[in-house]
């Protein structure tokens, strides 16, 4: 019984794996795409936050391929440490050019031309990387990857800096308010500082010991004591009895 239960546990693990290293491959995919259409785009209207949002999707890129090389490994968690070191640099680059940016466009670095293109992207990927970040999440849960989940929240604060880009498109073309999108980018980037000290770290909210893996309540309980909930929560999540007390992830 005991066999059977470890065979099938075994073969989950296996599926998940596949599975983070396809949404791994849609997301550079997607991404480079993305930055393609959205540089474009901002040359044309000589927007600021358009080819900032096309860098930061070569930064999505970055991070998508260092959890990709990580699951092609036979043993992905040994890679754990420098992949969540490569996801932290990243965040930490999306930062600072974001801030960067923005205060180039509210010191006046030059006011964009409306872009019908750029509005399209944004509204796009508003719809696609929630989505994306919502199946890594939940697959990083699952198997208890602590990379899976930081790249999940790399490709969701991608959705913020799109519903970003597009208030600040739309309210550039029907208001004139060009300083809109530089504000609210200063609060993206403080957020992407904030992660990428999560990330570096490693305190990847929800990521537990892949044990018990079909318990989706369980993983549920962990995800909920990260967001503060009682403290009974976290006997619901097994205990992985085969480490030494002393022993950290890998």
């Amino acid at each position: 019984m005991t066999a059977a239960v470890g065979s099938r546990s075994a073969e989950r693990r296996a599926v998940l794996r596949r599975r983070i290293r396809f949404l791994a491959a849609a997301t550079i995919s997607y991404n480079v795409i993305e930055a393609a259409a959205a540089l474009w785009a901002g040359g044309l209207a000589d927007s600021s936050a358009l080819i900032g949002f096309g860098l930061d999707s070569v930064i999505e890129v970055a991070s998508a391929v260092a959890l990709s090389w990580q699951f092609s490994a036979a043993d992905p968690e040994r890679r754990e440490r420098v992949t969540l070191r490569i996801i932290a640099v990243s965040f930490f680059a999306l930062a600072a050019f974001v801030a960067v940016d923005a205060f180039r466009s509210l010191m006046g670095g030059g006011e964009a031309q409306h872009s019908a293109p750029g509005i399209v992207i944004a509204a796009l990927s508003l719809l696609i990387m929630p989505v994306l970040s919502w199946l890594q999440r939940r697959a990083g849960r699952e198997l208890g990857s602590r990379t899976a989940v930081a790249d999940s929240r790399q490709t969701l604060l991608c959705t913020y800096l799109s519903a970003v880009l597009l208030a600040g498109l739309v309210l550039n073309s029907t208001l004139g308010w060009w300083w809109a999108d530089a504000g609210a980018a200063l609060v993206i980037a403080a957020i992407a500082v904030r992660e990428g000290i999560n990330a570096w770290k490693g305190d990847a909210c929800c990521a537990v010991p892949p044990t018990h893996v079909d318990d989706s309540e369980t993983v549920d309980a962990c995800c909920a004591e990260c967001g503060g909930t009682a403290p009974e929560s976290r006997e619901a999540v097994p205990l992985d009895l085969t480490r030494r007390p002393d022993q950290g992830w890998r």
